[in-house]
């Protein structure tokens, strides 16, 4: 269900601008500005027949992490193995406690190279009156060589690199 956009579903949302606008657009145009994306989500976020094109899908829209209330197993391992970073809320904080609408301005601290696995990480959230909230989130990259795999984009960019070396 799309609770970005009151009775519109499928794959909307809402653009730099505020407009409502194809989720491929935004992407476009958010990349444009040099914003990085971030998708919130619900419980299991990833639950379906298509989790792997799903997460190289995420990969290609220009999206650096996700924070969902839980996540479908596979997914979780294929969103770290295309470079997009997975958290979780904690502390009973979710999508719909924190008040998101949209034009919210997402902080994580650590994501250059500081992360470590299944960590507890410093989000910020700037909301659109101006007014902020700090939460934690928990960083769902659950070994040490998934941490690498992140640092190098993902698990092909590391493989190749890997081979280069050789």
């Amino acid at each position: 269900k799309n609770e970005m956009l009151d009775g519109v579903e499928g794959g909307y949302t809402l653009g730099p601008d505020g407009a409502q606008t194809s989720i491929f657009e935004a992407s476009m145009d958010f990349q444009a500005a040099g914003t990085p994306l971030i998708v919130i989500g619900g419980i299991e976020y990833g639950a379906g027949s298509s989790r792997d094109w799903a997460a190289k899908g995420t990969n290609l829209l220009g999206v650096k992490a996700v924070i969902a209330e839980s996540f479908e197993r596979i997914h979780r391992s294929n969103l770290v193995g295309m470079g997009v970073i997975p958290f979780e809320f904690t502390g009973g904080d979710n999508r719909k406690t924190l008040g998101f609408k949209g034009d919210e301005v997402i902080s994580i601290d650590g994501l250059e190279g500081d992360l470590k696995p299944l960590s507890l990480v410093p989000c910020t959230i700037t909301y659109g009156d101006g007014t902020t909230k700090t939460i934690q989130i928990k960083c769902r990259i659950d070994t040490e060589v998934e941490i690498e795999y992140v640092e190098n984009g993902g698990v092909l960019h590391y493989v190749l690199r890997n081979l280069a070396k050789a």
